[in-house]
C-alpha cells in the first residue's frame, strides 16, 4: 500500500496531506499539478481525472480506494548543499546528461556530494525549468519536467529515494 493511513481530504483542505496528494497525481503522470499544499480546482480536476481512469467513484473527494490507487506521494528529499549519498550522484548524473543544449552547467563530477558545482549546476536547472534559482533541491525542482517521456526530475533520479 503506497499512502497507509492518509485521511480522506477533499476540495478546500490544505496541508502536508495534499502536498502529498498532489505528489503522488503528479506521479501518475499527471504534470499539470502543481503541489502547493492547496486542494484547489486544478487538484479537484485532476483527482476526477484519475478517479476515472482508475475505474473508482468519480466524487473529486480521496478516500481510502483512492489513496490505495494512487502511486506513493511521499516526498523527495530536499538536497542542498552538504547532502550526500546516492540521491546526489543520480541528480548529478541527471545533470551532467542533460546539461548539454539545455542549461550548460554541469556539477563537474559524479561524486555524491552536494558542493558548489552541483549547486551552480542545480540553480541553472531551476532557471531552466522556470522555478526559483535557490540551489536548494525540493518539492518545485523535483517536479521540473525534463521535457522527454513524461519524465521529471524526480523521476529520472528515481523514485526509489522517496522517504516518508
Amino acid at each position: 500500500m503506497p499512502n497507509p493511513g492518509q485521511p480522506t481530504v477533499r476540495p478546500g483542505d490544505t496541508g502536508s496531506v495534499v502536498k502529498r496528494l498532489q505528489r503522488a497525481l503528479r506521479r501518475t503522470p499527471n504534470l499539470g499539478i502543481t503541489v502547493s499544499g492547496v486542494f484547489d480546482a486544478q487538484t479537484e480536476t485532476a483527482v476526477t481525472e484519475f478517479q476515472r481512469g482508475a475505474g473508482l467513484t468519480v466524487d473529486g473527494i480521496v478516500g481510502p480506494l483512492t489513496w490505495n490507487a494512487l502511486p506513493d506521494g511521499g516526498p523527495m528529499p530536499v538536497l542542498q548543499r552538504g547532502s550526500s549519498g546516492d540521491v546526489v550522484s543520480s541528480l548529478q548524473t541527471v545533470l551532467t546528461n542533460g546539461a548539454p543544449g539545455e542549461w550548460n552547467t554541469t556539477p563537474q563530477g559524479i561524486d555524491g556530494d552536494f558542493g558548489p558545482n552541483t549547486e551552480a549546476a542545480v540553480k541553472a536547472f531551476q532557471t531552466w525549468g522556470g522555478v526559483t534559482a535557490d540551489g536548494v533541491v525540493g518539492d518545485q525542482t523535483w517536479s521540473v519536467s525534463l521535457h522527454a517521456a513524461s519524465r521529471t526530475l524526480e523521476t529520472a533520479v528515481g523514485l526509489n529515494f522517496v522517504i516518508d
